[in-house]
């Protein structure tokens, strides 16, 4: 066992993960591009960018030398009372790339404070207009955040059944997720419909916003959606002065082949809440983007009717500079073109998948986003990502589904590359040869 191991056993406690059960951590020494290296120096391609965030990959130099340069001129200055360029500078760059309407930017440190903020000011909106609204409606799957109110909207996730006595109450409606070959998209896409229009008959009147990943449900499997859905509920929903929320943490920065999911849906959200890729994975950093009119109403001679909620780091300089960094790599063009390449490789490789593996079902992409299931699972969660550790591959299954979600960085030979040891890999665990 490694010193490192050693050291880490003695003290950390792990997101995620039931500490008494899981396999030993993998110690990593340091990241370059597409791949990250272990203290024998062993690599591995990083498969799933590091929990979505690295869109670039690992040491980008230019992101490195933003945060060394900010660094020396100032680390952090309280927000309140306080702006300095770093902040200004991203928030002119993402209203170039963001709808027109979208131009109040609210700071936060990470995905779920950035949709707490969201859900916190749809709930404010209606009360600073004399018409409070306490309700909330999401999507059956839907993650959000791990703290409460994330939990709240995301309650039908699977992923914090522990803490429901301690939810505020939402209404929820199923989710039609597709795939390549869906025979049922539009039966599934009705129902929803219907279960979405008796919600609206009982409580319309009392709901404040709705939350939603757009496109793509992350965590609950990569359980994907058709644009024109979408369109549809937040066009149904308008009718009853219900908010919109698109929880944009994973879609955004090019996720979905383009710079945010709204653009295929054609709809302009009332908030829209990003973090992840936002700093290319080299800081935390979240943010609440939303109107001039939703920020108007908050304005008043009344302490009561500002929006009262911080962070300790909120706006911090040292963040906001390596995400004025990413966005800038994000906008060239070497990385559209890196983007589609990806989106044509995931196309290949899903088609050879299903040639190759008959246990592979409902393959679905969706920009970088590429996913399938596999029936029955060939092994138990631990020993597969163990198994393509062993490859120099790093896989992170989400229940019964496989994804694969490279930083733009990586090249079409090493994706291919990857997928062929994928299929190799299954086909011998699924005895198919």
């Amino acid at each position: 066992m490694s010193d490192l191991l050693d050291r880490d056993k003695a003290l950390i406690w792990h997101p995620f993960t039931q500490e008494e059960t899981a396999s030993d951590v993998l110690p990593i020494k340091r990241g370059k591009g597409a791949y990250l290296y272990d203290e024998n120096g062993k690599a591995y391609l990083d498969l799933v960018s590091s929990w979505w965030v690295n869109i670039h990959g690992h040491g980008h130099p230019e992101i490195a030398e933003a945060l060394y340069k900010q660094a020396l001129e100032l680390e952090h200055v309280i927000f309140a009372g306080f702006t300095h360029e770093p902040a200004i500078k991203l928030c002119e760059g993402l209203a170039g790339i963001l709808p027109e309407a979208l131009k109040r930017f609210f700071f936060s440190d990470n995905g779920s404070t950035a949709v707490e903020v969201a859900l916190k000011m749809a709930y404010q909106y209606w009360s600073n207009h004399g018409k409070p609204k306490k309700l909330f409606l999401s999507f059956e799957g839907g993650y959000h955040g791990d703290t409460v109110g994330a939990m709240s909207v995301g309650r039908a996730c699977g992923y914090h059944d522990a803490f429901e006595p301690l939810f505020f109450d939402i209404q929820s409606i199923p989710f039609p997720e597709t795939w390549q070959n869906d025979e049922q998209v539009e039966e599934k896409e009705a129902n929803a419909l219907s279960a979405l229009k008796q919600i609206l008959d009982l409580h319309g009147n009392n709901i404040a916003a709705i939350i939603l990943e757009p496109l793509v449900q992350g965590a609950s499997g990569m359980r994907m959606c058709r644009p024109s859905f979408v369109k549809t509920v937040v066009e149904t929903i308008r009718q009853y002065e219900i908010l919109v929320i698109f929880d944009e943490v994973f879609t955004g920065f090019g996720r979905t082949g383009n710079w945010f999911a709204l653009e295929q849906i054609g709809i302009v959200p009332d908030f829209i809440c990003l973090s992840k890729g936002i700093t290319g994975g080299a800081m935390p950093l979240g943010m609440t983007v939303t109107s001039e009119t939703v920020y108007q109403s908050f304005l008043s001679h009344e302490w009561q009717h500002a929006f009262i909620h911080g962070h300790s780091y909120t706006g911090n300089p040292l963040a906001c500079a390596a995400a004025v960094a990413s966005l800038d790599i994000l906008l060239r063009p070497e990385t559209r073109q890196a983007i589609e390449q990806i989106n044509a490789t995931h196309r290949l490789g899903l088609d050879l998948l299903r040639q190759e593996v008959s246990s592979v079902t409902q393959a679905r992409l969706q920009g970088t986003i590429a996913a399938f299931n596999m029936s029955p699972f060939p092994l138990e969660k631990e020993a597969f990502k163990a198994r393509f550790l062993q490859k120099g591959l790093m896989l992170r299954p989400l229940g019964s589904s496989i994804y694969l979600l490279p930083p733009y960085c990586i090249t079409p030979a090493e994706l291919e590359g990857a997928y062929q040891e994928i299929i190799a890999e299954l086909k011998r665990m699924s005895g198919n040869k």
